[in-house]
């Protein structure tokens, strides 16, 4: 006999896990996510899960440190529960940068954030786009790893991108089989940045490995932080004789003056995911278009709870 289901949240991202439980056709999980007079996070589960297959759905962006606190604490207050199973659904996973030792006498934060989701309780995670692939090692649980390419080539092709007279750029080598993907589908040529610094503050140059010239050119990132790397860029393309430049990425972290450096740059569009809630800023920047992943991560927990294979959305 199936399990039931359940879909719980915190507060990062509710809009999102909203539409994740529309299209499961089922009602939002209740559970009181609030904090104490001094701070501390508070978590109530107002409904029975002894038995139910509990999924919570919290992407750990802006305040990260908040976002990944309400999600062990809520997998925690499931345990307790005795729910039957808990997945983590982390459309953004926060610290994912931090996935190795980059200089002596510092932390992989990646993997702690792994162990502490696995030591609340978890019993399986899922999450989109990793920065790096590699990541899913950090955990010590089954592990399922979507992409969000399907829903933002479409975009693209929306938008006009895509064939021979478009080429895909990636801002950096650590990022080329990302932009080989992307240059596949689309049917379009492949160039790389290479960003060279000759000394200490001077300013980067950007030189671009691949013709651009006359073409319609898509930056493609899994991360929009700061924007900073990305605008530049952009201005470097369009030196180099590209029609147009557009960018596109999972994840809309959009730190600092990220939102006023696109719309400062020549940057048509900006497509993103709603993995992370966009800023007034964000929203009411003309160039960044948005588009969901709901439908995705609600046909992931469809197949976990009935047991089926998710490899088609591996796509």
């Amino acid at each position: 006999m199936l399990k039931a289901l359940s879909i719980f949240t915190g507060n990062a991202n509710r809009a999102l896990a909203e539409e994740v439980c529309k299209f499961v056709e089922i009602p939002l999980g209740r559970a009181d996510v609030t904090h104490f007079s001094d701070g501390e996070i508070y978590v109530e589960i107002g409904e029975n899960v002894r038995g139910v297959n509990c999924f919570v759905v919290q992407p750990t962006c802006s305040p990260p440190n908040q976002g990944l606190m309400e999600l062990l604490i809520m997998i925690d207050a499931l345990t307790r529960a005795s729910a039957g199973s808990i997945v983590a659904i982390i459309p953004y996973f926060g610290y994912a940068r931090q996935d190795r030792k980059s200089k002596p006498r510092t932390p992989i934060t990646a993997k702690l954030v792994a162990h502490l989701i696995t030591a609340a309780g978890a019993d399986r995670a899922l999450a989109m786009d990793l920065h790096a692939g590699q990541s899913q090692g950090c955990f010590d649980l089954p592990f399922d790893h979507l992409f969000a390419m399907p829903v933002l080539i479409d975009e693209l092709r929306a938008l006009g991108y895509g064939g021979e007279d478009t080429v895909v750029i990636s801002p950096d080598a650590g990022g080329v089989e990302r932009a080989r993907a992307f240059s596949k589908r689309l049917g379009s040529t492949l160039a790389i940045i290479d960003k060279r610094r000759a000394a200490a503050n001077v300013s980067e140059v950007m030189n671009i490995v691949g013709d651009v010239r006359n073409k319609k050119a898509v930056i493609v990132d899994d991360i929009i932080d700061t924007a900073g790397t990305l605008t530049n860029a952009a201005t470097a393309i369009m030196g180099a004789g590209a029609s147009q430049v557009a960018a596109c990425a999972s994840h809309a972290v959009f730190s600092g003056k990220a939102v006023q450096r696109i719309s400062d740059s020549p940057l048509s569009h900006v497509v993103v995911t709603n993995t992370i809630p966009l800023s007034d800023a964000g929203q009411a920047c003309s160039k960044v278009r948005v588009k969901s992943v709901g439908r995705l991560l609600g046909e992931a927990i469809k197949r976990i709870h009935h047991g089926d294979s998710i490899s088609s959305l591996f796509m």
